[in-house]
């Protein structure tokens, strides 16, 4: 038998709830936003320049003892983070004037002090992004966000109405201001891999949105007679299943990478794991909804009216 992780006759109130879950994703929002105006954002180098080397340790060093070590040397004031584990450190530096080779040399400068304090001890990974290049991925990443969803609004405002154009971008935006506050929150390193998660949960979460506001239209149009509080419910339990196999699919993959995978996609990988969630969440629980209170109605139909029960169910 095929694997169903929602029965059939599934028949949830979603709008019943909506209330709470308008409460609920204001509160979050709000939140997230307040953490990245307080707290900020843990920038890595290819946002704020520098030399960034990844340590690993055979034991936790302590770390203002490190970062005393570190600054001994004479190559600048250091900055020093725990990286998934205790174990793992990276020292951030400025970057010295000239080319490559002055970088291999202040490299070599801290690898031959803490190899002599700390032995076993493992360079992992090392980058340098000059100043002005970071400058320039900030207003990149910036643009990258800001045009996907101008045309994510655009490309539902043309393929719907404008009030779904609306309700989906209110519900990307809150998908985003979640993320980016997790990341604010943890102070996770967030550098250009996590920009790349952030499109992706944006492109994840219009697909998602798309198939219920395509059943919502088509519901609009086919039970005039209906209150518009029962079209949404039917529309959202009708595209349940796929929402759900969807989402329990790649979160399955993506929570198998968080745990077994490299250190060097955590980042993206915990990024893309809250996306989904909060971009399943507010797929069910806002857009959907939001549409009653922008004032969609039934329209006109082509085809007789039907019991609600009767439709069709994605599976």
């Amino acid at each position: 038998m095929p694997l169903k992780l929602v029965p059939d006759n599934t028949n949830i109130g979603f709008v019943k709830l909506r209330f709470i879950a308008f409460a609920l994703t204001l509160a979050l929002t709000i939140g997230a936003g307040a953490l990245l105006a307080v707290r900020g954002l843990n920038l890595g180098v290819d946002f704020v320049g520098g030399l960034t080397m990844q340590v690993e340790f055979s034991a936790p060093p302590p770390l203002d003892a490190l970062r005393e070590r570190v600054n001994q040397v004479g190559v600048g004031d250091s900055a020093l983070q725990e990286f998934g584990k205790p174990t793992t450190i990276l020292i951030r530096l400025p970057l010295p004037e000239g080319d490559q080779a002055a970088v291999q040399r202040v490299v070599g400068k801290v690898r031959t002090a803490l190899e002599k304090d700390y032995p076993g001890v493992n360079f992992s990974r090392v980058e340098s992004v000059s100043g002005k290049v970071s400058q320039e991925l900030i207003t990149d990443g910036l643009w990258a966000v800001g045009l996907s969803m101008l045309f994510v609004a655009v490309f539902t405002w043309f393929r719907f109405e404008w009030y779904f154009g609306v309700s989906t971008v209110v519900a990307l935006v809150h998908d985003v201001v979640v993320t980016l506050g997790f990341f604010s929150l943890t102070q996770l390193e967030f550098d250009l891999n996590i920009v790349a998660a952030v499109l992706t949960i944006i492109g994840y979460s219009l697909n998602d949105k798309v198939v219920i506001d395509d059943r919502i239209r088509e519901n609009l149009r086919k039970y005039r007679q209906m209150d518009i509080r029962q079209i949404i419910d039917l529309s959202v339990n009708e595209t349940l299943p796929r929402t759900v196999m969807t989402s329990v699919t790649l979160l399955a993959a993506l929570i198998a990478l968080l745990l077994l995978g490299p250190e060097v996609i955590f980042g993206f990988t915990a990024a893309m794991v809250l996306g989904i969630v909060v971009g399943t969440y507010s797929s069910i629980f806002v857009s959907s909804s939001l549409l009653i209170s922008l004032g969609v109605k039934p329209g006109p139909t082509t085809v007789d009216d039907k019991r609600a029960s009767g439709a069709e169910r994605v599976k």
